[in-house]
Order: structure tokens, then C-alpha cells, then sequence
């Protein structure tokens, strides 16, 4: 499960990048779900960013919980 978790963190980090990229090159338009949701409009390099934080932090928490 640990492992599914960090994937999911992975594909979330690299739709934040692909969105980053995006908005500075206007290169992966079909690769990233940021871009065609309409309900973001202008907010799809914000949307970007938090989509990278998430995604680090869904990567790092399967590490942060402890087992008893």
C-alpha cells in the first residue's frame, strides 16, 4: 500500500510539473488535467503549484506514520 501511496504522489507531482510547463512553454496541453478544467480558468499555475506541493506531501506520508 506504502507504495501505491507514493505512486499516486508521483503522478500528482508530475501533472504539476506538466502544468508548470505548460504555462511557461505552452508544450503538454493534452497531458494535463489542470489545464482542461474549465472551473480553474486563470488559476492553472497556482493550481500547478499546489498540485506539486500535494503531491510531495502524499509522497512523504506514508514514511511520517508509524506503526504500533
Amino acid at each position: 500500500m506504502k507504495k501505491f501511496i507514493e505512486a499516486v504522489g508521483f503522478i500528482i507531482v508530475l501533472q504539476g510539473l506538466g502544468g508548470l510547463v505548460y504555462e511557461w512553454t505552452g508544450w503538454l496541453r493534452l497531458w494535463t488535467l489542470a489545464q482542461h478544467i474549465d472551473f480553474f480558468g486563470d488559476r492553472a499555475l497556482f493550481v500547478s503549484i499546489v498540485l506539486i506541493v500535494t503531491g510531495f506531501a502524499i509522497m512523504i506520508a506514508p514514511d511520517a506514520v508509524t506503526k504500533k
